[in-house]
């Protein structure tokens, strides 16, 4: 039997978030949202290793200092073209399999994320996601693809927006990667959001933390949809807010740059 790359997990974070300042290291039950999202990459029987991928701002020293204390390789690169800055902590660390997640979604699901990645392993694809055509809620985002895609993302994307977004520039030409999109099994669940990217979203996230059994180190999915099931009113704090919206400023402002 051959044995499989190594599969490492790229975790963009930097606290110059726009919408939220300083979410990263926010804290949620005495863990930072960078912090629960190690914690659920963790879990995973897939990965191998993570990579905490941030920028040469000195804000994000602090972030840094995060890495060190739980022991995981950290890159710094550029703050706004973010597909270089994956680009090269892939190089950085020989990566040949990339795992993408980002610590806006604290409550991912690694059994989700897993299903992911064993498409990805069935072979056939260079790219494989559960984002192309959400079918779960926002906040459980996998991506899986391979050092060659982002190397070609990498030398070809020439917008700003496909170079601040790691994954569009191959989402968007399905004639040049072999992309598969993973699909909830039953309802649609894309309208509901858990993901943190307002205040709003983290006063939700909150809500589902201090509902969980304090003895329950990592909740699931159904979990979560169980909890939603029994107190509906939960949905209205951050309901009515758009999936994507950092992607869609992005198209609002888009232009052509100079490839990094």
């Amino acid at each position: 039997m051959t044995k499989r790359k190594r599969i490492v997990a790229i975790i963009q974070a930097r606290l110059g978030s726009t919408r939220l300042p300083g979410k990263t290291l926010m804290t949620l039950g005495g863990e930072t949202l960078l912090g629960h999202l190690v914690k659920r990459v963790k879990a995973s029987k897939y990965v191998d290793d993570i990579i905490i991928a941030t920028t040469t701002n000195e804000r994000d020293d602090a972030i840094v200092r995060v890495a060190k204390e739980k022991n995981l390789n950290c890159y710094r690169g550029s703050e706004n073209d973010v597909l270089d800055r994956f680009y090269q902590a892939a190089v950085a660390y020989g990566v040949k399999t990339i795992v993408r997640v980002t610590p806006d979604c604290p409550i991912l699901d690694p059994e989700v994320m897993d299903l992911v990645i064993a498409k990805y392993l069935e072979g056939g694809y260079n790219y494989v996601s559960n984002t192309i055509r959400p079918s779960f809620p926002d906040g459980l985002d996998t991506e899986v693809f391979s050092f060659e895609a982002l190397e070609k993302a990498w030398k070809e994307a020439q917008l700003a927006s496909e170079r601040e977004h790691v994954t569009v520039y191959i989402t968007k030409h399905p004639e040049l990667f072999r992309i598969f999109n993973v699909k909830h099994v039953g309802r649609n669940l894309s309208h509901l959001r858990w993901t943190v990217d307002t205040k709003r979203d983290y006063d939700f996230i909150s809500k589902i933390f201090k509902s969980m059994p304090p003895k329950k180190d990592i909740f699931f999915m159904s979990d979560v949809l169980d909890l939603l099931a029994k107190n509906s009113d939960l949905i209205k704090i951050n309901s009515g807010m758009n999936r994507n919206e950092g992607y869609a400023k992005s198209l609002r402002e888009d232009r052509v740059i100079a490839n990094g």
